[in-house]
């Protein structure tokens, strides 16, 4: 780091401080700032006697009276704001409170309640931690990824949004900071990146929402969202400045529209170090899901037939990544797109259906086939027409339609299939295809489920089931904590896949009613088991620029864990 007044050092487990502040800078400093931990030597040493109140406490007793305070906030936006404003003044406490209640926290400081932070961004402003770039003023891209303050050793992720497509609620404009800030939060609390290894970037080109354009309280550009060509240029000039200042990060694109995330990551994939979590995130958490209820099953996958009710972003980038996997279990490459139902808005993909995308098109089904389907409307084929002409074995819902797995299209399912795989996977909750105890019911308990939302655990006759919960924070903390510890040159297919199957590997899903999926709870282990997968397979493939010598040491010891870094107390600079 460039500070004279602080300088953290972060390459190893055992964070090191060496502050030269002194006083009340160091109060306001969050990763210096410790509170009432202070020792007295350390606050006779640094200036601060007379700055806190007397008594010196433990961690642990801060813990227990931030945790009192978080309790007692009225509502999940409230403890959204508590644990921000935490975290801008003792960075490790906000931590430390963090990976004690994970389980608990992850739905507020991720999703859902994120997205009601990101809607509130502009009304809700307290500050921010993000590194913001306007399209309207691209000269000062690399001057403001400077002002960060950060070397080019010190990177290890650069987690980016233009906020078009955030979560279930579109275009936010400047708001998707929030998202990008969240999701290092995870990378840290899961995975133990430093918090100060990473950046989160909001791309400010714009917005179409009206209700944000037409808001005095706005704080982002007041135009329409800018495409085509511009864009493209922006997009280029962010890539071509962030790789050349910070060369070792990952680069994690988040929340990008349809439009632009594929052709996005088709662009700079097989250049550099990037991992767009909507598209490959998504997709590896679905195979590991669907991974572990095959081996249950039986049944190779090659043999299944999928429906992708929503093919989004998201929805092809599961596609992509179960028919690569089929490729991998027999299947002639040619043959995997053969064994897909993919569906738009107007209905299930045909070769000559309206607004069908180019990302889509290798899924389309051939109009000669539905021809001889007996169906309404050939030209808009719904879910219930599909599963009765196809009977499919697994079912995936990525379409943010509240609903959509209706009881006749799962019961008709489940007709014909002993164990329907299935997985609503759209949230939140509001936006979920269907509730897991409706698909236990309808399938007399046989459904094999994983969910986009937190559902927990359901009773169904004398059978508990633990509703898995197909949360991307299983895979993307483990992946760029894999990639940071060898300095991947890219990130390659045979690597998410490796994430997915390592993920899967941790399933015990022969107990009736077990989790196709790890709680989060688990998430410590989780991330570490898919780094080692995840860093040995880039060594296999010659993408390490920094091989492992002992991978379980090397990955332990690049997993901060949240405690006060070690004090070393310097003279005062002098002017």
């Amino acid at each position: 780091m460039r500070q004279t007044d602080f300088n953290l050092i972060t390459e190893t487990r055992d964070a090191v401080l060496q502050v030269s502040a002194r006083g009340r800078l160091i109060l306001v400093h969050p990763m210096a700032n410790r509170g009432t931990a202070f020792t007295m030597a350390e606050r006779e040493q640094l200036g601060l006697s007379g700055l806190l109140p007397s008594r010196v406490t433990t961690i642990e007793e801060q813990l227990r009276r931030t945790y009192a305070q978080y309790s007692r906030s009225p509502s999940p936006l409230a403890k959204f704001i508590l644990l921000s404003q935490l975290r801008d003044r003792n960075e490790v406490l906000f931590y430390r409170l963090l990976s004690e209640h994970l389980e608990e926290m992850l739905p507020v400081i991720y999703t859902p309640t994120i997205g009601e932070a990101i809607e509130r961004f502009s009304h809700e402003y307290v500050g921010s931690r993000g590194c913001f770039l306007s399209i309207d003023h691209p000269e000062l891209v690399e001057q403001s990824l400077r002002d960060y303050e950060l070397d080019a050793d010190d990177v290890d992720l650069v987690v980016v949004t233009d906020s078009e497509g955030i979560l279930g609620i579109g275009d936010q404009g400047i708001g998707g900071i929030q998202i990008a800030v969240g999701k290092l939060g995870v990378y840290t609390a899961a995975a133990g990146i430093h918090p100060r290894r990473a950046i989160p970037v909001v791309l400010d080109v714009g917005t179409d929402n009206l209700g944000l354009l037409n808001s005095d309280l706005y704080l982002g550009e007041r135009h329409a969202r800018i495409r085509g060509e511009q864009y493209d240029e922006f997009i280029d000039l962010f890539v071509t400045t962030v790789t050349r200042l910070f060369p070792n990060a990952m680069l994690h694109w988040e929340d990008f529209g349809a439009g632009n995330a594929h052709r996005i990551l088709n662009r700079y994939s097989g250049e550099i170090c990037t991992f767009n979590d909507d598209i490959q995130g998504t997709a590896a958490v679905v195979l590991a899901s669907v991974l572990a209820a095959v081996r249950l099953i039986g049944t190779p996958l090659p043999e299944h037939r999928v429906v992708v009710y929503g093919a989004g972003t998201a929805g092809v980038g599961i596609a992509d990544i179960i028919r690569e996997a089929m490729t991998r279990a027999g299947l002639p490459p040619e043959a995997g797109h053969a064994q897909f139902y993919a569906f738009n808005s107007r209905g299930l993909i045909v070769e000559d259906g309206a607004r069908v995308r180019d990302f889509q098109r290798p899924y389309a089904r051939s109009r000669a086939e539905v021809d001889g389907w007996d169906v309404a409307d050939p030209d808009r084929i719904t879910l219930a027409e599909v599963v009765a002409n196809v009977h499919p074995t697994i079912l995936i819902g990525a379409s943010a339609q509240h609903g959509a797995f209706t009881e006749d299209v799962v019961r008709g399912m489940a007709e014909h299939c002993e164990r329907p795989i299935i997985l609503p996977l759209s949230n939140p909750t509001s936006r979920s295809e269907a509730h897991p105890a409706d698909l236990l019911t309808w399938t007399d308990g046989r459904a094999l489920i994983a969910t986009g939302s937190p559902y927990g655990t359901i009773k169904h006759g004398e059978v508990y089931h633990s509703i898995a919960q197909a949360n991307n924070a299983l895979i993307f903390p483990g992946l760029g904590l894999g990639a940071s510890v060898v300095r991947a040159r890219r990130i390659s297919d045979e690597m998410i896949y490796a994430a997915a199957d390592a993920l899967a590997g941790l399933v015990n899903e022969y107990r009736p009613g077990a989790s196709l999926l790890p709680p989060m709870s688990e998430l410590r282990l989780v991330a570490s088991t898919v780094a080692k997968a995840v860093a040995e397979t880039a060594e296999q493939q010659g993408l390490a620029r920094r091989p492992m010598t002992n991978p379980i040491h090397d990955i332990y010891q690049r997993m901060w864990k949240p405690e006060y870094p070690a004090l070393e107390i310097l003279p005062p600079v002098t002017s």
